[in-house]
């Protein structure tokens, strides 16, 4: 059985160490939506540090022999769930693609790069989870090819209620390795936040459209 509390833990605590995830909630960043936000993640950068990269696709690994045993295809986002969905099809021994946000303007057009057959049981892999927008689109792209998407798992998750609700009206699942809630734990054990400011970065998730204002 995973322990998905002490892997959320670990893998929030490594992206903290590598500086993958940054912390400003009084100098918040502001996302190209004009959401003003007091975290910023960068999971690309896990592919520089491979025992970071090799727990993160065993973790995943881990997941799907639990969960998911009857996968297929692994199939990763373009682009940073390529990499990670790479890491996992060579572990478990699986086929493995990716998918486009949208289907190329040239040669044959594809929007799927590999070989994801009808029928076939597919998981899909994602660095980052934000609003599930393009996560989701990347599943129902292989719907529409007519496989199966058992589930789209990805490292982190900012927790929004409009990527739950979203994956929830799909009725696709949706896990992930660590998330905000996880994160902002370890950020305050370890001091890199101070305990005055746990309300303001949890307010954040609750109503990130009024945040910073």
């Amino acid at each position: 059985m995973i322990n998905n509390n002490e892997i959320a833990a670990q893998i929030a605590g490594n992206l903290l160490e590598i500086g993958a995830v940054a912390l400003r909630p009084h100098e918040p960043f502001t996302w190209t939506s004009g959401i003003k936000s007091p975290i910023y993640c960068d999971n690309r950068l896990t592919m520089s540090f491979p025992e970071i990269r090799d727990l993160i696709a065993e973790s995943f690994a881990a997941v799907i022999r639990e969960s998911y045993p009857d996968v297929e295809v692994i199939a990763g986002t373009a682009t940073a769930g390529i990499p990670h969905a790479a890491f996992v099809a060579q572990k478990l021994g699986l086929p493995m693609a990716y998918i486009r946000d949208k289907a190329k303007g040239h040669g044959k057009e594809n929007q799927i790069e590999g070989i994801i057959k009808p029928g076939q049981k597919v998981v899909v892999i994602e660095d980052l989870i934000s609003t599930g927008g393009s996560s989701l689109k990347a599943a129902l792209a292989v719907a529409e090819a007519g496989a199966e998407p058992l589930a789209v798992l990805a490292i982190f998750s900012y927790q929004l209620d409009k990527a739950v609700n979203a994956f929830a009206e799909a009725g696709i699942p949706l896990q992930t390795l660590s998330n905000y809630t996880a994160l902002i734990d370890v950020a305050v054990e370890r001091g890199v936040i101070k305990a005055d400011d746990l309300a303001l970065l949890q307010s954040w998730r609750q109503d990130p459209a009024s945040f910073g204002k």
